[in-house]
């Protein structure tokens, strides 16, 4: 499909109609799908979903597997490039010893209430921990959590809580300020970047999706992840979590060139990050799978801070009532960062989704 009709058709403004598209797409080419139910309502009380799209034998030694919405928001996103790539499919694009696996909003309550966080108010991407260990400090967040997100958006609770942070940024420099940020907290539940007490409604579907599938028996999966709001705007980076010198880390090296970014390295729009799905795919497949987080870049990251703060707030106020000015603002705002929507923005978009997925089915169809 011509990649300008496609930006008109493929995305979607609300979760609803995303999941819509994503199963009547994957039903008429000819994929068979399995349903996960979340226990809870979106905002307007329709019923939310994980669906699973797949083709290829039970029996395949090897696998694709596409993921959207592990930001709930950002499924906006990921979501539409998964609709497109399923329009532009055909048999072709697997080797008979090769399946894929489409897995469409695996945090779906954040796709729907248009949140970054599950249900439980986690960072599913700092949530694959082994809980039964000791959980990493981050002292830099636990200094700022109240500047991170306020008891109020007042003016002066506002000024206090840039003050605060400005001091920080001063003292201890910017990557420190990041890491207290971003990296992963395991303390303050009604804060961002919260990696949760345990496993989450989310993590655990996609373990039981894992499992079901037989995915942990296979030779080799490579994985592609989508993701949005972090470096400049529209260009699209499969970030690695693999370790350098690996197995994993080389097939990554080779089939996305010199466009990946390692956070280990210094190479990355993204530091490195405790309690990711690395953490899984390592248990599950050792050094068996490759995987990258395809993080398209948006708005800066102070706007991000923004908006991020403002949702987290709301939140934390109780029941959200969805038809309130205020909500409807902040969503505006956390949507506009994760999904900007313009016509060059979704153009750059699907242009990248279609070269890496390209590339990732190439590789792995002639994956020994």
């Amino acid at each position: 499909m011509d990649i300008l009709k496609t930006i008109k058709s493929s995305f979607s403004e609300t979760y609803s109609e995303a999941r819509s598209k994503f199963v009547n797409t994957a039903s008429k080419k000819g994929l068979k799908l399995a349903v996960y139910e979340n226990p809870n309502l979106g905002p307007i009380g329709e019923n939310l979903t994980c669906d699973v799209a797949w083709a290829g034998s039970n029996n395949a030694e090897k696998a694709l597997i596409i993921i959207s919405g592990t930001h709930g928001v950002e499924g906006f996103c990921g979501s539409g490039c998964q609709v497109d790539w399923l329009e532009c499919w055909n048999p072709s694009f697997i080797s008979e010893n090769t399946a894929v696996f489409f897995i469409h909003a695996i945090n779906p309550h954040g796709f729907a209430w248009c949140r970054r966080v599950t249900e439980e108010g986690c960072d599913l991407n700092r949530n694959f921990l082994d809980f039964n260990q000791p959980l990493p400090d981050n002292i830099g967040h636990d200094e700022l959590v109240s500047a991170f997100v306020p008891d109020s958006l007042d003016a002066k609770s506002m000024s206090q809580a840039e003050q605060l942070i400005k001091e920080y940024r001063e003292t201890h420099g910017e990557l420190a300020f990041q890491k207290a940020r971003k990296s992963g907290q395991y303390k303050h539940a009604h804060s961002m970047f919260f990696g949760g007490f345990e496993p989450t409604w989310a993590r655990k579907t996609l373990e039981r999706i894992i499992s079901d599938f037989n995915i942990q028996n296979k030779k080799f999966i490579a994985a592609i992840d989508f993701h949005t709001g972090l470096g400049p705007f529209g260009y699209g980076e499969p970030i690695s979590m693999h370790k350098p010198n690996t197995k994993s880390g080389e097939w990554v090296s080779k089939v996305y060139g010199d466009s990946v970014g390692i956070p280990e390295q210094g190479t990355s729009f993204s530091i490195p990050l405790n309690g990711t799905s690395r953490d899984l795919w390592d248990r599950v497949l050792g050094e068996n799978y490759a995987y990258v987080a395809l993080e398209y870049g948006t708005y800066s990251q102070e706007r991000s801070r923004t908006a991020l703060r403002e949702d987290h707030w709301l939140h934390n106020q109780g029941a959200v009532d969805w038809s309130c000015p205020e909500t409807k603002r902040i969503k505006r705002s956390l949507k506009k960062h994760y999904y900007p929507a313009t016509p060059d923005w979704l153009e750059m978009v699907v242009y990248r989704s279609r070269q890496v997925l390209r590339q990732a089915s190439n590789a792995i169809n002639s994956e020994s």
